[in-house]
């Protein structure tokens, strides 16, 4: 099986919905917290300092600054306004509380674990964790000189990106692979732009052998290894690593579901996906995307002041938007797509992969329509004149937040590209950028307190005739709306 089997398989149309109704089997979810039973547990220091870096600088490409003087401090730092609990909600019906985090899931059902090697830490022994966002605590799984040649050298923190596919597929089936891959991708840019407010480089690593990482971590067979992250940075409070052996304590991994339902087909696409050890270990370099422009030349962008920490914090996924008149600025726009496609800096992002189309609904000085985005030299290209606020909701599963935005957008990930430089694994890479240009998009709609939320659910095949796309320039691989959200009363800060 290929990449092209699976995508085609996957794909949302209306029929396929009618003719396989899902019912959520509610007493079989999945718990969304992993924990290792058995281990030793490490405090993660509370009430860290806000980053105070403004959050347009920080999309833009500059470093803040630590105020970490060990090791406990900065990870606490690091992981608080990255991947930990940032709020709650209540539901009505059962008066039951359940949590929401700095990282955003689709579904809020959370596949990505945080996991972790220390080399050098300051007042933190050397070793692998795991983050236990329940609790902003860390899970010892072994300490000693663990072999981080294998993954990436000497960086003195090296953080994994594992996913739990069975999170997903409880609600999403066969299809959740590739929500798995986007959160991937939004976690990925929670990390990256969390170590950048502390002042460090961070660089993501996806060429990798797959089985060999699982086994240096010891990882459950229901986890995946997706991506590495090195650290590194003058801010990092460092030390001589250790030199001992490594001892492990390995721990029980918590049992998630009562059934786990096996989908073959995602077992298959993570199996066509992996590299082994007999797979070349060279990374190729991919062809250019084609360039273009258009007839509307973007404003200079706007600028807000609102912090990083504040904004990660903040972050929600907004349930709708409000309709109507309110509209957003042509600085703003510029701004967020600015933000949306600064560098990425991984060993695959040489390149892009996506590209963007907006639905235009209340933009001031903009007609409504669907516009390309050609990045250099930063224009939009008008495709269909007229009031889009129907067909983007009707494309997006008929979502009306898709129609009640100011904007929303369809990103168009070049798969054939991609593959041709990486082959399978290259499916991962573009939706590992669309992930991590949703989570930039969300960031920057929040600084300039408007609301966002990805959309991993649409008719496939009628978007790419829609925007008079052909499969060789591209395919959907994600949707994404920015307006002025709904309060949702079930907030709990």
């Amino acid at each position: 099986m290929t990449w092209r089997d699976y995508h085609e398989v996957t794909k949302h149309t209306a029929e396929a919905l009618r003719r396989a109704p899902h019912n959520l089997d509610w007493p079989n979810m999945p718990d969304l917290f992993r924990h290792y039973e058995g281990v030793p547990v490490v405090d993660l220091p509370a009430d860290p300092p806000i980053p105070e870096i403004s959050t347009l600088r920080l999309l833009q490409g500059s470093l803040g600054k630590t105020f970490a003087a060990d090791g406990p401090s900065f990870l606490s730092q690091l992981l608080f306004y990255s991947a930990a609990i940032s709020a709650s909600k209540l539901a009505p019906a059962t008066g039951n509380k359940y949590a929401l985090r700095v990282n955003p899931s689709s579904g809020n059902l959370h596949p990505t674990e945080f996991h972790f090697i220390t080399r050098g830490l300051a007042q933190w022994p050397d070793g692998l964790y795991h983050y236990r966002p329940s609790s902003h605590m860390a899970e010892q799984r072994a300490i000693g000189n663990m072999d981080c040649q294998l993954l990436c050298g000497s960086a003195p923190i090296v953080f994994i990106l594992t996913s739990i596919a069975w999170r997903e597929a409880w609600k999403y089936r066969d299809r959740a692979y590739r929500y798995c891959l986007l959160d991937v991708g939004h976690a990925w840019q929670a990390l990256a732009l969390s170590a950048g407010a502390l002042g460090c480089d961070c660089l993501a690593v996806g060429h990798f052998v797959d089985d060999e990482v699982a086994r240096l971590c010891r990882f459950h067979e229901d986890e995946q290894p997706m991506l590495v992250i090195e650290l590194r940075g003058a801010s990092i409070p460092v030390r001589k690593p250790d030199v001992c052996d490594t001892v492990w304590f390995d721990g029980l991994p918590n049992k998630l579901s009562r059934d786990i339902v096996v989908y073959p087909w995602i077992d298959q696409i993570q199996t066509a996906t992996k590299l082994s050890a007999k797979a070349s270990t060279a990374i190729s370099s991919a062809e250019p995307p084609l360039t273009g422009c258009g007839e509307f030349k973007l404003s200079p962008p706007a600028s807000s002041k609102r912090s990083f920490g504040e904004v990660a914090r903040r972050r929600r996924s907004a349930l709708d938007f409000v309709g109507g008149a309110q509209c957003i600025s042509l600085t703003q726009l510029s701004a967020i797509l600015a933000a949306a496609i600064s560098p990425l800096f991984a060993d695959f992002s040489a390149t892009s992969f996506i590209e963007l189309y907006l639905y235009a609904h209340r933009i001031e000085g903009l007609q409504p329509g669907v516009y390309q985005f050609w990045r250099t030299p930063a224009e939009l290209e008008l495709i269909k004149a007229g009031d889009q606020r129907v067909i983007a909701a009707g494309l997006s599963l008929a979502q009306d937040l898709a129609g009640n935005a100011c904007v929303a957008f369809s990103m168009i990930g070049d798969l054939e590209r991609a593959s041709r430089a990486h082959g399978d694994r290259g499916y991962r890479y573009v939706h590992f950028e669309a992930g991590a240009m949703g989570h930039r998009l969300y960031l920057a709609a929040e600084a300039f307190g408007l609301g966002a939320t990805g959309i991993g659910a649409f008719y496939d095949d009628e978007v790419h005739s829609y925007l008079n796309v052909t499969p060789e320039q591209g395919q959907v691989v994600y949707h994404f709306a920015i307006g002025y959200p709904v309060p949702d009363p079930r907030l709990t800060p």
